[in-house]
């Protein structure tokens, strides 16, 4: 038997880890690649990559599929974390649906799952200016250049209920404020 055929059969093998491998696709270096880097070393969650790429959500789902398509069996999962900000989703969630990604979107920004650690909030924000505005009223230290994932760290769980409350699904991108971040942070806790 050659050396690939083996290596072939060696990867093809049930793992007994029961933590899944997931890749993580989020938007720029800042502020969603801190959490999710804080969210790892916090919680000792080797099996998680996260890698930051600048683009729209459908160009973000494209570069997921490309990067899990040129390592198959690298990963269990993978998942894009998106804004609505200013852009169309759908075409996000139709390709995302198509190549077998998750999505977690936040509408209208990823700091709504921020603030949802700090406060109960279900009021329509106008833009990210405002969801900004209101998490420095509940941590007037918050940095989107540097985000320091110890104010967090203490109030995953409580954020994730919170963010279940606005959108059960997960997926009602529609819905403002709404984060499906609950679902990717639930499923790399085991919770679902």
């Amino acid at each position: 038997m050659s050396r690939r055929e083996n290596a072939h059969r060696r990867s093809s093998k049930p793992r007994l880890d029961a933590k899944p491998r997931i890749l993580v696709i989020c938007c720029g270096e800042r502020t969603e690649k801190q959490y999710l880097e804080g969210f790892r070393r916090q919680f000792t969650v080797s099996t998680v990559r996260v890698r930051p790429k600048v683009g729209s959500p459908a160009q973000l789902v494209g570069y997921a599929r490309k990067v899990r398509d040129n390592d198959p069996g690298g990963f269990d999962e993978v998942w894009c974390v998106v804004d609505v900000d200013e852009f169309q989703v759908d075409e996000a969630v139709a390709a995302a649906r198509k190549a077998g990604i998750s999505l977690a979107i936040s509408n209208p920004c990823f700091e709504v799952w921020l603030l949802l650690h700090l406060a109960d909030w279900r009021q329509w924000f106008d833009g990210p200016a405002a969801v900004i505005a209101a998490l420095r009223r509940h941590l007037d230290c918050y940095d989107k250049v540097k985000l320091d994932f110890a104010a967090f760290a203490d109030h995953v769980t409580t954020a994730v209920q919170r963010a279940r409350k606005l959108d059960p699904t997960g997926e009602d991108h529609t819905c403002n404020p709404s984060t499906g971040v609950w679902r990717l942070v639930a499923r790399v806790l085991g919770e679902c």
